[in-house]
């Protein structure tokens, strides 16, 4: 048992001087059958610490409901840390930023009309307070107080990026110490006066976020914190991506030159991300700032670590650094086999529009009603209407259209609309006997930082043709996280949006990389795991498939399509394409 503690200007473990050497992985985004995997290369780069947030959307999916097990068994990876003779540090929000669906915040906070998030707002304190009876439950007997490894726990996340709540602050620390949390409290943000005035309390620990210029960055911390250690919690050494963007890369020899200087100053620092692993399923979140930006599904972040786990040139770099500065174990490094198992023919197929009854939930509404007020978190929604007739040609308006829909007129594709149109992109004229009126709307990520997080999904207003509102609609809520209902049926033609199924065979599993040549946008199912989503515009063109998603003999692949593709053929390769 040993406990952390700031002193003048370092910190302590039990009285003696530690540097802390410090990597994220986040166990969500990596397969639990590659967790040991992972830190084992982090302990051999050099480091002592794991770093992970804990996103509070996949441990309480529904009010009151928990899940700590499978790849959410927390327990289990922060054991496996402490057995490889880690520390751990954990940052358990309840808001995790993160590029995560809603910075980690559980989409049906989203019901209550009037919810105000991150702030003192009593519902949203409650929700949180249920979640930390729990959470903590997990993470206090692990503490490095009771023999465990973790060592310091995180106050919210980068808050002075949001709000000014003192108060709660003030809720959540007094919440984290109230349960048992008696390890080292601590708060990050960024490097300027506005965050770390508003996010962080005056007697609690601060440390700096940052990815350049550390001593100007350790400089304006130093305005708010005049002594003890210097801590940059995230060092920005890569950056994530967003749909239709270039892939983002960052030069090895800059990350590890101010790695240098950091240590040389005598900071602790831990690197953002060391492993990025993958946003599988539709766990991407999105930036909203000018515009919408939803983040790809790979959160490869151009890390040491790819986000297949292989170690890069920048791992290497340092590597080197961090062995100027302490004894680095030789440990040896794996590297996971890849396979290319070759082309899949998905001669199966369904029309989603066949398919509603058998996995979604219908409703009926005057008005169309965003997700969150049906109790659907994720995936996709559909609103159906007869417009009677006639009537003159008027833009079709969708009012806050969060965030992609596609539009059928008597079942025929008629476009697609989004959220960042300028302005109406379809026009419809209705002749005297009237038109079936469908809208298909994708949920592509809740925003996950900055003012505009209450990002409900669906048509959040109301739809017009001109100047007058529809009324009157069928609802299908299609959260496609169980597909068991599908009624597949040979052939390849299929109209979309449309399921094709395939079937492969598999003597080896390893890891591979679902290529997706000629599909247009999509959703990728093995052995009914989400992997993600596949969107034409790049930049990436495979999703990771993690070998223990496959098994020895035959193995089922299912995509759904949104707009059509050349033929329903993919290909898995040992090539990744980020």
């Amino acid at each position: 048992m040993g406990k952390l503690t700031v002193g003048n200007d370092q910190f302590l473990y039990d009285g003696k001087p530690i540097r802390i050497l410090s990597g994220a992985i986040h166990y969500f985004r990596v397969v639990p059958q590659y967790w040991e995997d992972r830190l084992r290369k982090l302990k051999a780069c050099g480091f002592n610490t794991v770093e992970t947030y804990i996103p509070w959307n996949l441990h309480e999916p529904k009010p009151g409901k928990f899940c700590f097990e499978g790849g959410l068994d927390i327990t289990r990876f922060i054991k496996t840390a402490q057995d490889l003779g880690l520390f751990v540090i954990v940052r358990p929000g309840p808001y995790i930023c993160a590029e995560w669906e809603f910075g980690g915040l559980p989409a049906w906070l989203l019901k209550d009309p009037s919810m105000q998030l991150r702030c003192s707002y009593k519902p949203y304190l409650d929700a949180v307070d249920r979640y930390f009876d729990k959470l903590m439950e997990k993470l206090v007997p692990l503490q490095s107080t009771k023999g465990g490894p973790i060592i310091a726990m995180q106050i919210e996340n980068e808050y002075g990026s949001y709000g000014n709540d003192r108060e709660y602050l003030k809720h959540l620390e007094r919440g984290l110490r109230s349960r048992g949390v008696d390890v080292l409290l601590f708060t990050s943000d960024g490097a300027c006066d506005s965050m770390l005035q508003g996010g962080t309390l005056p007697h609690v620990f601060k440390t700096v976020n940052f990815g350049s210029r550390p001593r100007e960055q350790f400089n304006k911390l130093r305005e708010f914190q005049p002594d003890g250690p210097l801590m940059c919690t995230e060092y920005w050494n890569g950056w994530f991506d967003h749909w239709g963007e270039q892939h983002h890369t960052r030069d090895s020899e800059d990350v590890a030159r101010v790695l240098d200087e950091m240590l040389a100053m005598g900071a602790s620092v831990n690197f953002y991300m060391f492993h990025g692993g993958t946003n599988f399923g539709f766990m991407n979140g999105a930036n909203c700032m000018e515009e919408y930006q939803p983040t790809v599904t790979s959160y490869d972040y151009d890390a040491p670590l790819t986000e297949w786990g292989d170690p890069t040139p920048k791992y290497y770099a340092i590597r080197d650094v961090i062995k100027k500065y302490v004894d680095v174990p030789d440990i040896p490094i794996e590297v996971m086999p890849k396979k290319a198992y070759g082309s899949v023919k998905l001669d199966e197929h369904v029309k989603l529009f066949d398919s509603l009854d058998d996995i979604g939930r219908r409703f009926e509404s005057p008005v169309p009603l965003p997700m969150e007020a049906l109790d659907q978190s994720y995936g996709f929604i559909l609103y159906r209407t007869f417009i009677a007739g006639p009537r003159d040609e008027a833009p079709l308006i969708i009012e806050d259209l969060h965030d992609r829909a596609l539009v059928f007129i008597n079942g025929e594709f008629t476009g697609v609309m989004y959220r960042n149109d300028k302005q109406p992109t379809i026009n419809i004229k209705v002749p005297r006997e009237g038109i079936s009126l469908d809208i298909l709307v994708e949920n592509m990520g809740r925003v996950n930082y900055g003012p505009y997080l209450a990002d409900k999904k669906g048509i959040t207003k109301g739809v017009r043709i001109g100047q007058q509102y529809i009324y009157n609609w069928t609802i299908y809520t299609l959260e496609m996280d169980n597909l068991e209902g599908l009624k597949f049926v040979k052939g390849t033609s299929c109209e979309c949006p449309c399921f094709f199924k395939g079937e492969f065979e598999v003597n080896e599993p390893c890891d591979t990389f679902l290529k997706l040549s000629g599909w247009t946008k999509c959703v990728c199912y093995i052995n009914g795991f989400n992997l993600g989503r596949y969107w034409k515009i790049g930049p990436q063109q495979t999703l990771y498939v993690p070998g223990p998603l496959l098994k020895k003999g035959k193995n089922e692949l299912i995509v759904f399509e949104l707009e059509g593709m050349q033929e329903p053929v993919v290909e898995f390769t040992d090539k990744p394409s980020l």
